[in-house]
């Protein structure tokens, strides 16, 4: 599913973020990667995600280099940013609105799906609600279901859990495995080992932007 090899990624000419990682994730699995805050995880992450260029060294995602990949016609996939993206001044029927219609469904199927998820979910409250009057809690549980309208083959969650209620914790952490399909592959960014054992089965830890075999090591 993903290939990393001899990969760098540097900001500044003195200070990379990331430092010789390599690594493979298969299809189906679900990968914690655990580090500290600038540990490196979350730059990986968005590497993923086709928001940062690599500085050097290679990256496959199902065998296609990931600056030739299209995550529109190649693969289905989903990322959670720590900090959620919206369109803050539309209401939460809005936003699901224009995120259906960009994916190619007709109207009609957009309003059925809408409809779904919010009775499904219990959003008849917040539905009209603009998206900058919401928690931060209401804004991540909402990112989630958000990608509840298809099937997804990755699944990306960066460190959303660290200023989350523990009420919502288990939403979130439910709505993650309804997310997952047996072909599902899951990648979790976090600074919590509970949250690691709760949704994957391996674990990578970071540290000072490389990977890290003895994370209970400190420098």
């Amino acid at each position: 599913m993903i290939r990393v090899k001899d990969l760098f990624l540097r900001y500044t000419r003195e200070f990379y973020a990331l430092y010789n990682i390599s690594m493979e994730i298969k299809q189906g699995e679900s990968v914690a990667f655990i580090g500290e805050d600038e540990s490196g995880k979350t730059s990986l992450l968005r590497i993923f995600a086709k928001l940062e260029k690599i500085t050097k060294g290679e990256v496959f995602i199902k065998d296609i280099p990931i600056d030739k990949l299209n995550y529109k016609t190649d693969i289905s996939a989903g990322y959670v940013p720590a900090s959620p993206v919206f369109l803050e001044k539309k209401s939460v029927y809005d936003n699901f609105k224009y995120v259906l219609k960009n994916w190619g469904y007709s109207d009609k199927e957009i309003e059925s799906k809408i409809n779904n998820v919010i009775i499904e979910y219990s959003l008849e409250k917040i539905k009209d609600t603009k998206i900058k009057d919401l928690s931060l809690d209401e804004k991540y549980v909402l990112s989630l279901i958000r990608l509840t309208f298809r099937k997804l083959d990755l699944l990306m969650v960066d460190n959303i859990f660290d200023k989350m209620s523990d009420a919502t914790k288990e939403v979130a952490i439910n709505l993650i495995k309804l997310l997952q399909t047996k072909n599902t592959t899951l990648i979790v960014a976090t600074t919590q080992e509970e949250i690691a054992k709760l949704l994957c089965k391996r674990k990578i830890y970071f540290k000072h932007g490389s990977i890290s075999d003895k994370p209970e090591d400190d420098d």
